[in-house]
């Protein structure tokens, strides 16, 4: 039987009070692994890997991020020329680190996705992970790759052409932080999601239409995974939170009738 005191309930047609559902997730998901022993467990040796990805991240953004930028754009002579280039370097130290922070660490953090992914389904309940197989790794781990490449080349190709904003006089550089903050948080849903989709044999193109079609509820938890990049001790363990919550979230469409089987033709939800 599903446990309902774990699994979230989403209505069947999007609304703008979604946002707030999706908000609430990774929130959720805080109590869950406190919960759980299996997924306390996995996410302490999770946060251990992100703490030091971070650390070695944060050093050779604060050495580079100057000299990157001097690349593609020439360093004023005047004051107030300074003050704009200090300004833009900055942005981009901030910028590259919301980007690093959910590549870098995800990256190294590939073999504890599944397991965590699955503690979390066997709390929701309805749900026992399958015996081992070979056959069945193989496909898994290819699925999960195809996907991996698709969700990374999206997000680099979405920052690429975001960051010619920056050249833009005046507002340029805020126009395009503001934007790629807002790229990143899309990115951030449909990474999460596809976690435990990828799991279930999901095509990526799945796994977009059903945020596009639940794009207010998507947008909150994608939110919420950001904003906890920026919360201190709750940024080490953002990645196993992402994930429980993803999976929450994963859940919740399926029992509210919004998310077909997998390959499945018809719409995944009326928007």
């Amino acid at each position: 039987m599903p446990n309902a005191s774990v699994l979230p309930r989403f209505g069947t047609r999007s609304t703008p009070a979604d946002f707030f559902r999706g908000l609430a997730l990774p929130f959720q998901a805080i109590g869950l692994v406190i919960r759980s022993r299996r997924l306390l467990l996995l996410s302490a040796a999770a946060s251990l890997v992100t703490f030091v990805a971070l650390g070695v991240l944060v050093a050779l953004l604060g050495l580079y991020t100057d000299d990157l930028v001097r690349r593609f754009v020439a360093q004023p002579s005047s004051w107030y020329g300074q003050i704009g280039f200090a300004v833009l370097v900055a942005l981009s130290f901030l910028l590259l680190l919301v980007v690093g922070a959910n590549t870098v660490p995800l990256i190294l953090l590939a073999p504890l996705q599944d397991p965590i992914s699955e503690a979390t389904e066997a709390e929701c309940g309805e749900f026992r992970p399958a015996p081992f197989r070979l056959s069945s790794l193989i496909r898994g781990t290819a699925v999960s790759l195809s996907h991996t490449l698709a969700r990374v080349g999206i997000l680099l190709g979405g920052h690429a052409l975001l960051f010619l904003l920056s050249f833009l006089p005046g507002i340029g550089a805020v126009l395009w932080t503001v934007l790629a903050a807002l790229w990143t948080m899309a990115w951030l849903a449909a990474e999460y999601l596809d976690a435990p989709m990828a799991r279930h044999l999901y095509r990526f193109r799945e796994v977009r239409h059903v945020v596009m079609a639940r794009l207010w509820l998507c947008m909150g938890f994608g939110a919420a995974v950001y904003v906890l990049l920026w919360l201190p001790v709750l940024n080490l363990f953002f990645i196993p939170l992402a994930v429980v919550a993803g999976t929450l979230l994963f859940r919740g469409l399926r029992a509210s009738g919004s998310l077909p089987p997998p390959g499945s033709s018809r719409k995944a939800v009326e928007t």
